[in-house]
């Protein structure tokens, strides 16, 4: 089972997966680096990811999550007011306009370098002044390591691949092709978070195409690896 989700997460991917009883392979797609993050006041601090949350200063704040896992992050880190919403930036848009209001001040959109204006641009949709700020900067890995290339060599090593995210599907695949094994993915099935997701893996992976293509039922780490089934 291939991890293309970056470190520090990718660790814990693996546990479960091998829990689960299939071999983990970890190939992270991207590299996570936090950035200089400067509190502002606000009403309410917004993280769109547990990188996120585990890159910003921890604070008396009020915090929307974008869902359950983030704000398990969150709540570790020592934050104490912490709500999840429903798992993706359109519920946690919801999630903020059920229960903040626009007059009451900014809101404090912390979030990885190139990602969150749309959901700010859906917060502004909506009346909320939104202060979009880089928390994190997340580059594409430089190559596939040695152990994922060895199995995706073998036929039948690997079986599966786990996707996160748009642009780690986008940057893993692009690994994948750089090192010769586009075609390697044809036997494969991919496994994606959130129907976006998969979008972006089967777009990024042609003119070849997947042996399957399956999407988790909610857009969180326990609907995704619930596709691999007891194991």
């Amino acid at each position: 089972m291939l991890v293309t989700r970056p470190e520090p997460g990718a660790a814990e991917t693996a546990r479960r997966v091998a829990a689960l009883g299939f071999q983990p392979i970890l190939a992270p797609a991207l590299v996570l680096a936090p950035r200089a993050f400067a509190p502002v006041p606000a009403q309410a601090l917004l993280l769109t990811s547990r990188a996120a949350a585990r890159a910003v200063p921890v604070s008396d704040a009020r915090v929307l999550a974008v869902g359950e896992a983030t704000a398990e992050e969150a709540r570790a880190r020592g934050f104490a007011r912490v709500e999840a919403a429903a798992g993706d930036a359109a519920a946690l848009a919801d999630h903020a306009a059920a229960r903040l209001d626009p007059a009451a001040g900014p809101l404090l959109l912390a979030v990885g370098e190139g990602y969150g204006a749309e959901l700010a641009a859906d917060l502004r949709g909506r009346g909320f002044r939104v202060l979009r700020r880089i928390a994190y900067a997340a580059r594409p890995a430089a190559t596939l390591p040695a152990e994922a290339v060895a199995a995706l060599q073998k036929d039948g090593a690997v079986v599966a691949v786990l996707f996160f995210s748009p642009r780690s599907a986008g940057c893993a695949i692009s690994l994948l092709k750089a090192s010769g094994l586009g075609a390697a993915a044809a036997g494969l099935e991919a496994l994606a978070i959130s129907p976006r997701v998969a979008e972006a893996a089967a777009r990024a992976i042609s003119p070849f195409a997947w042996r399957a293509v399956r999407v988790a039922g909610r857009p969180d780490q326990d609907a995704l690896l619930a596709l691999l089934g007891p194991g």
